[in-house]
Formats: C-alpha cells, structure tokens, sequence
C-alpha cells in the first residue's frame, strides 16, 4: 500500500500539468477563432429614428413676474417662464416638434395675447406646434388655434359662447344687514361702487361695458378667423351654435383632428417620419433639490429660504430692468405670500425703479403692469419715479392695467397694451362704509364725544354730514384734475382732449390705442425690443434682463406677517376668494381717495 501511495502525487501533477497545457492551447484556439470572427464584416443593427416631442402642459394662471419657489419640489411656473421654455424648444436643434396639453386656464385676455404671440414665434422658425383639448371654452380655444393643428379626443367638447358681461349688485343684501357705502365718484363712468350703492347698472356704466363687450367679441371672432381661414361671418355664425362635439367642430373647421393622445402621437411619429417617438414632458423644467440631509442639506435650506444662493459675480453685459407692477396698489411696502396673493406697494416699486436707474449696466426700463390700481398716493409716488429717471421707461400692459394701473404707466416713453388689456379708467373714487344699521340691528350703541366740524369724515358710525361731503368732493376733484393732467402731458394731448377719454371709462388696448391712450398693442416682448430701440441698441444686439423687484424669500412669506390659509383657500375658493377681497376693500377704504377699476373682465 505504501508502494501504491508514493507516485500519486506525480501522478495528480502530471494530470493538473496536462490541464494546464490543455487550458492553454485551448485559449489559444480561442484567441485564433476571435481573430479570425474579427475579420469577418459585423452585421450591424440599423439605427432607429428618434424623434424628439416636447410637450408642455398649459393650466391654471400664470403669474406675471419671477416665478417664485414653491416650499417643496417645482418652482412655481409664471408667464414668462412658459414663454421662455416656449421659446428654448423653438429653438432647440434637437426638438422635431412642440405638443401643448391644454387644459384648465384662468388667465385674462392680456396673457392669452402673450401666449399666442410666443406660439406665433415658434411657428415662425418652422418648427410645427400641435394643440391637444379635451374639453374648451374660449380662453383654451384661442390659444389652441394658433397652433399648426388640433385635435380632440371623441368625447371631447368645445363651447365657443359669444361674450357675455355679468355685475352682482349687493345693495339689497347691504339694506337688509344694515350697511350703507357712502361714495362719490369723479368721472361719469367711474362705476366701482355701483355694486354697492345700486341694484342696477347706470345708463353711463351700462354703456361702457356694452362697448367693451363688442370689442371683446369682435377680436374673438376675428382671431378665430384668421387662425382657421374662415370669414368672420362664418365664425360668428359658429359662435351662435355655440357647443361643439368633438365630431361637430371638426366638421366646422374649428379643429383638424379627432383622435385620442395615443393615436394622435403615433400619426405625428408618421409626419416626422420617425422610427419611435420620445415625448418630453419636463423639458426644462426648473426644480428645487429637496435632499436636506446631513450639514450640506442645512446649508441647502438655509439658501433655500434666504433666496438662493447668489452668482459670485455680476454679468457686465447691458441690461434691460423689466420692473412688475403686479396688484393691487398700496402705500408701503409690496405683501405676498406662499399662496399667490400679492399687492404692490409704492415703497417697494419705487426702490426697484432707483436700483434700476442707479445700475449703470442697465440702460433701459420696462414697465410691466398687472394692476386694477388702488391707493391714489401710492400710485402717484411710482408715476413720480418714472418721470424723475432719465433712462427710457416702456410701459408694459397685461390682463389689467387701469386706473393707478394706468396712472403709474403715464410716465413711460411708450406704453404697448394687448388688444384685450383692460385700461383706462382714469377717475377717481371716495367714501366710507356706514355700519350704524347692522350695528343696531345687532344691538350694539356707539356714543360720540368730537371737536372739530368734520371730525367725523371716517367714522364708520354716520354717513357724511353735507360739509364733509363738501370737503371730500373738493379732495377728489383736485385728484382727479392731477390725474387728468398728468395723463394729457404723458399722451401730449390737450387737456380737454384727455378729460372725454378720461371720465372713469374702461377701454381695452385696441380702443385705447384708437384713442391715443396706448401708443402700440403688443406683447412684453415687443416692450423689450422698443426699449432696445430707445436706449440706441441695434435689434440683434444681446441683452440681459434684470428682473426686479426681487422676489420674496420663502423666509419672508413665512414670517412676513401674511396669511397662512392655502388649505382653507382650497377647500372653499369662491367663499375665500370673497374675504380676501374684503380684506383689500378694507385696507384700501382706510386712503382717502382710490384709483380703482369699476370692474373685472375674464374672457369666458
């Protein structure tokens, strides 16, 4: 056995050294094989056609000025954010095609114009733009028909109403609580307070708005008309029919096709002639990064709250200020908050004009407006600002600039509207809210100890005594001659002129362009390129805009003072919608005399 056992470790060696050149000549082999694989020509796998399709969704509002960040997550999308990633796709080499889902929409008819002039711009490199609706009313459609084409699903509904102008009247509700608003207006069409001191419209107020609601129907039908290459009787007569199936518009020519989403894409692939489609739908699309964690994470929060961090250096390239006017108008400083609600305030506009007048990089100022007015004062100190500057200042025009939107706009070199911006309203109106009849309905006395004869103009107790009426008339008459008279020398127009236009009249910007009271309709890209031209800067020449005020830090909205009821607001809008009106109508009644619009518009 020991005899037996010695040559087996030779014998295992010999065995694992024949592997071992096995192992290696079979390597070899294979090496060789490879070679000789190699030489043969690799069957290659076709490529496959990819064709890009960015594809934007268009619902809710959109905010004019910076889009300011959200708590968490996405930055909270404004106009001119959809405008530039618009533009961007336009632009954007490896784009074969834009889709826009559009849906719910609550803007007025000045930021419909914006849009369908970005849309306009990107048809115009020739890159196609495609609309999706499934259910549209007017606001939807006119920005769907200035796309290439249209389609809806089969169930889908378009409603293309004519326009129609509604005004509640509270007085009767007013009476039956006891209150009373003493008011006096200085302009005959100055109706702002109707709603509360008649049950119906008055004849001048009434005749305004009949004006307005021809001029509203006849762009719309005019617009419809030239996107679709109908007459405009043709659309008018649509217009009467009034409600569409998704079959029924197609047949009108009011849209191209009627598919589902899915069989829209696979027919664009087709028309791209592409092998596959990839949709984008985040196409630049700016987010915050919401990883927190750890020292890097606080860091994070902090500039997140404070604002951002900062760019190490600034640009030395010329700039053009684009400064928002967005809101109400108060004395003060501007109020925001988390939710959305703004008001702008003269203290805060006024500093944002000096910054952009001290910057010597910038070299020219835009305007931009989207206010029905407010405190008369306040809007006097911003119109004071834009004279003082040397710069050129454009004035810029969105869904709403009239009364204090209009005053602060006169001391612009040019001011450019929408056709559908409501303007004008150049008037004025005072008073009080007398609370003496709920206050004894509800059993509440008020007992009064005063010296002077007018001490009680604001009581909330008495409506005015005829002195205090006499004293506040003179008060509101001077303000409205100033008003008048600045407005003539910013139009240089005559006085007299100015004051038939004037009377507290609402225009849209095609009327008020007709009147002299606008120099252009436009969009706020053309304001940029007129204040270009005025500051002596050839068209093509490359520009940076410096937006300003700069927006509130989530610190500042958290912390400011303002009101925290997002959850409220959204569980009850119509109700919350009312008591933040209220609010205003309170803050506003503490100023003597109001630059405020009698009414709102929405195209619908």
């Amino acid at each position: 056995m020991l005899r037996v056992s010695r040559p087996l470790p030779v014998v295992l060696a010999s065995c694992a050294w024949c592997l071992l050149l096995s192992n290696g000549v079979w390597a070899a082999e294979t090496k060789t094989e490879a070679k000789t694989e190699a030489a043969k020509p690799a069957e290659k796998t076709p490529a496959k056609n990819t064709a890009q399709v960015v594809r934007f969704t268009i619902r809710g509002d959109y905010p004019e000025g910076p889009s300011p960040l959200a708590l968490f997550g996405d930055v909270q999308t404004s106009l001119s954010t959809v405008v530039e990633r618009l533009e961007e796709a336009a632009a954007d080499k490896k784009v074969a095609a834009i889709w826009l889902r559009i849906e719910d929409l609550d803007i007025g008819r000045g930021k419909v114009h914006e849009l369908r002039a970005a849309i306009a711009r990107v048809r115009k490199t020739g890159k196609p733009i495609y609309a999706e609706l499934t259910s549209a009313e007017p606001v939807q459609y006119l920005l769907a028909s200035a796309c290439d084409e249209v389609f809806m699903p089969p169930s889908g509904t378009l409603i293309l109403p004519g326009v129609r102008a509604e005004m509640t009247f509270y007085k009767g509700l007013l009476d039956k609580l006891g209150i009373e608003f003493d008011m006096l207006q200085m302009g005959r069409y100055k109706g702002a307070a109707e709603p509360f001191t008649r049950t119906s419209l008055s004849p001048a107020l009434k005749e305004s708005i009949e004006a307005l609601v021809d001029d509203t129907y006849d762009d719309l039908a005019a617009s419809v008309a030239a996107d679709r290459k109908l007459k405009d009787y043709q659309v008018k007569t649509l217009i009467d029919e009034g409600l569409f199936t998704a079959a029924a518009a197609q047949r009108a020519k009011l849209i191209d096709q009627v598919a589902y989403a899915d069989q829209f894409q696979d027919a664009l692939r087709k028309k791209l002639k592409a092998d596959e489609i990839e949709v984008n739908t985040t196409y630049k699309k700016k987010t915050v990064n919401v990883d927190f964690s750890g020292i890097g994470g606080m860091v994070k929060m902090m500039e997140l709250l404070m604002g951002g961090k900062q760019p190490e250096k600034a640009s030395q390239q010329k700039k053009i200020a684009v400064v928002y006017a967005v809101g109400p108008i108060i004395e003060g400083k501007s109020v925001s908050d988390i939710f959305g609600d703004s008001a702008v305030g003269s203290t805060t506009l006024v500093a944002a004009l000096k910054e952009a007048a001290d910057n010597p990089r910038v070299v020219a100022i835009v305007l931009r407006i989207d206010s029905p007015g407010g405190s008369a004062i306040a809007s006097d100190l911003i119109w004071r600002e834009t004279v003082r500057i040397q710069k050129p200042i454009v004035a810029s025009m969105s869904d709403v600039a009239g009364s204090g939107g209009y005053y602060i706009a006169m001391g612009a070199k040019k001011i450019i509207a929408a056709p559908g911006t409501m303007t004008g309203s150049i008037g004025v109106i005072g008073g009080k809210v007398v609370l003496r009849g709920l206050y004894e309905k509800v059993g509440l006395t008020t007992e009064v100890i005063s010296r002077g004869a007018k001490s009680g103009s604001l009581s909330s107790t008495e409506p005015f005594t005829p002195e205090e009426r006499k004293a506040w008339t003179n008060l509101m008459q001077e303000t409205y001659h100033q008003f008048v008279s600045k407005a003539a020398q910013g139009r240089k127009m005559p006085h007299s002129e100015l004051e038939k236009r004037a009377q507290g009249r609402v225009y849209t910007g095609r009327m008020a362009k007709n009147l002299g009271l606008v120099d252009e309709t436009g969009t706020l890209h053309d304001a940029i390129a007129e204040a270009k031209k005025a500051a002596g800067l050839k068209p093509d020449e490359q520009v940076e805009l410096l937006i300003l005020p700069k927006p509130r830090t989530i610190f500042e909205q958290l912390f400011g003072g303002d009101s925290l009821s997002g959850e409220l607001d959204a569980a009850a809008p119509e109700l919350f919608k009312t008591l933040r009106q209220a609010k205003l109508w309170r803050r506003l009644f503490a100023e003597p005399t109001l630059l405020w619009m009698p009414y709102g518009m929405r195209l619908r």
